[in-house]
């Protein structure tokens, strides 16, 4: 009984250290949201401070150079459905992006398309150079700080016409992760690459940044 006690406690208290990690700007989990998506599209843009360490002076775009970190997306509907899920490599002072209605809900596991997503963020070490499949096989022994990241979204503009939408920019929300949550999201990943099919993987992020403009519909 006192042995049971004792790993239960020990348990405990490791979810609640776990979850009390110090959070700063690049926290390896970050998160945002995107809305009024049938209107116009909305970007996330990433970036690796370097932070991680490990950092060279070979330059490159894979998940092999050092300093590296894999750039884990997870894409949730309002009520919590799991959308898509990817990675993609992100190279000290690289910039990679993604577009929520071509990469993020193009080709999503749930039926239908939404028009507001929840997008969650973890960033991991490269296993043997790549992120192939990390997102799904995410633990918190490959954690990994140096993500930034930001986002747009429309915002509907009460102040002028009817139909008239702007953008805002902001950067993604560091927060903390608890081991719940982390197990959550490589579960839920894990079953849409256990399904065999190309449906809930988002593509993967692409070189450069992207921005947003206004919209009137």
């Amino acid at each position: 009984m006192h042995l049971r006690t004792l790993v239960l406690t020990t348990l405990a208290t490791a979810a609640v250290a776990f979850a009390q990690n110090p959070i700063t700007a690049d926290s390896p989990y970050q998160i945002k949201y995107a809305s009024n998506l049938a209107v116009g599209d909305s970007f996330v843009n990433i970036s690796n401070t370097g932070s991680r360490g490990g950092v060279v002076l070979q330059s490159g775009t894979s998940a092999s150079i050092g300093g590296s970190i894999c750039a884990n997306v997870y894409v949730f509907t309002p009520d919590e459905e799991i959308v898509s899920c990817c990675s993609c490599p992100v190279t000290p002072n690289g910039l990679v992006s993604l577009s929520a209605q071509k990469d993020l809900i193009s080709n999503p596991l749930t039926r239908g398309t939404p028009t507001s997503i929840v997008i969650k963020l973890v960033a991991s070490v490269p296993v043997g150079g790549s992120c192939s499949n990390s997102a799904a096989g995410i633990g918190t022994e490959t954690l990994a700080p140096g993500m930034v990241a930001w986002g747009t979204t429309l915002h509907a503009n009460t102040s002028a016409a009817a139909g008239t939408y702007n953008t805002t920019e902001t950067a993604f929300t560091p927060a903390g992760l608890s081991a719940s949550e982390l197990s959550r999201l490589a579960t839920t990943c894990g079953f849409v690459a256990a399904q065999g099919s190309t449906f809930g993987v988002c593509n993967s992020c692409r070189l450069g940044g992207l921005g947003g403009t206004s919209s009137t519909l």
